[in-house]
């Protein structure tokens, strides 16, 4: 993790000062040794996200191309600092931006991992200019509770199932409000949790439900996660290519576990009920084949045709816990389909729901600078679940049309009706396979945890 401080002076000691590259004429004008002809010489260039170092005096400057915004500015800054000098920032007059611009350089180090025989992460020493020290202790907080979940999400399945996520629950929370409940799989089968028995019942490794609960006073926030530790579809297994990567299905858990601690550790003014809905998603002679019926916590009997739509038979008796409980608010978070980044791309999240709660999260994270993009659950796609057996089925064989509005009307299925509920398909924006961006680094994201911690902050107000 990189260090990062306040300064209301710059140093005396070498640098290095990220200054955005906005013109040539700019530069000259900020420093003599930044002309047209040094800036030529190292070939610094006005493009987005690029960032070339000249010598400044006895420091070094970064310049930051393109007119970036500040997240993803101090980012590129960081991640093109080295360990051999401070890096500075400037944020005089910006004092309002101090908490975002923290969050920023901590959230932009590399995630480590204890994989790799010679691993070791450069550790950047961050200092911001500013006109007068603050705290910053709420910044640091969130940011290593995201930081966390990423390392966890990032852990391959035959170190993570979901017994020792659970017991990872209990560790974290100690010394915290927080009250745990485990549910194994004997308590499972007495609160009739079908779908996460259903899913579960093929691994050699029992499924857990986990309930974590924070009162702080306020408005009742009910989180539910879906922790698939490892999906290769069950029966109707996956191609083997489609399983790379399925370690991450449990990153909606993650996220919400991320958040919940967050809360507690900021001590906002909220009540918080979370669920973790673990399993393990695995082919077996005792794995739910396609076909069988399952009934959910809320009586729903769900005729499930494929195996490989598990997310949300876990995340039904999940919601239908939290529905029970009727919290003013409940949102779920899934890698529930992989047609969110069909529709979406690799960096939106995609937000379904009903009621105040949609517009709530889309308010948090504009604020937190979140992608997320309102997607309709259309009525029309609705009769796609109808089943002659059951209540309703998983999928309907055959169609791909609306695979993102299927999943989310089918777990609208699991809260009242005039319950205000908003599910965040991470699908898409969970994992980045591809060179970091913004903030994000690649493999595990942590998104969407700071746009629920920022959802719960604005509620304590």
């Amino acid at each position: 993790m990189h260090e990062v401080s306040l300064i209301t002076s710059l140093p005396t000691i070498p640098h290095q000062l990220a200054i955005p590259f906005s013109s040539v004429d700019a530069m000259a004008d900020f420093s003599p040794e930044l002309s047209q002809e040094v800036l030529g010489l190292y070939k610094a260039e006005n493009k987005a996200g690029v960032v070339t170092r000249v010598p400044l005096g006895k420091s070094v400057a970064l310049l930051v191309g393109g007119d970036l915004p500040l997240a993803e500015f101090v980012a590129s800054a960081v991640r093109a600092a080295t360990h051999s000098a401070p890096l500075v920032i400037d944020l005089r007059g910006k004092s309002d931006l101090i908490e975002q611009a923290v969050e920023s350089a901590l959230l932009s180090a590399k995630t480590p991992t204890s994989y790799k025989s010679e691993s070791k992460a450069e550790v950047v020493s961050v200092q911001f200019l500013v006109d007068e020290i603050v705290d910053i202790k709420r910044a640091h907080i969130v940011s290593l509770d995201v930081l966390y979940a990423r390392e966890l999400i990032n852990m391959p399945a035959n170190d993570l199932y979901p017994e020792n996520f659970a017991q990872k629950v209990s560790e974290l929370s100690k010394g915290l409000p927080l009250s745990i409940e485990v549910w194994d799989e004997k308590r499972l089968e007495q609160e009739r949790c079908g779908g996460i028995i259903g899913v579960g019942k093929g691994s050699s490794r029992p499924p857990r439900l986990v309930k974590i609960e924070y009162k702080g006073g306020g408005q009742h926030l009910g989180l539910a996660g879906k922790g698939i530790t490892f999906d290769t579809g069950g029966l109707s297994l996956k191609p083997a290519d489609s399983m790379v990567g399925m370690k991450y299905d449990m990153a909606g858990a993650a996220t919400v576990l991320a958040a919940t601690l967050a809360i507690a550790k900021l001590g906002l003014k909220v009540n918080v009920t979370t669920v973790l809905c673990l399993a393990e998603n695995m082919p077996s002679g005792s794995a739910t084949r396609p076909g069988d019926v399952v009934k959910i916590r809320n009586g729903k009997t769900v005729e499930v045709l494929n195996t490989d739509a598990e997310g949300r038979l876990v995340l039904a008796d999940g919601l239908s816990i939290l529905s029970e409980i009727k919290p003013d608010h409940i949102i779920d978070v899934a890698t529930l389909t992989g047609a969110a980044s069909i529709a979406l791309g690799k960096r939106h999240t995609g937000l379904m729901g009903q009621g105040i709660a949609v517009e709530a999260v889309k308010q948090a994270a504009q604020s937190t600078g979140e992608l997320v993009w309102h997607m309709p659950l259309a009525e029309e796609l609705k009769e796609t679940l109808n089943s002659d057996l059951a209540d309703m089925t998983n999928v309907k064989i055959g169609n791909r049309a609306g695979g993102m509005l299927v999943g989310g009307l089918f777990l609208q299925e699991f809260v009242d009706k005039d319950a205000s509920w908003a599910h965040l398909d991470i699908a898409s924006a969970a994992n980045n396979d591809g060179s970091p961006y913004s903030v994000y680094p690649s493999g595990a994201t942590g998104v969407m945890i700071r746009t629920l911690v920022q959802l719960a902050k604005n509620l304590a107000n």
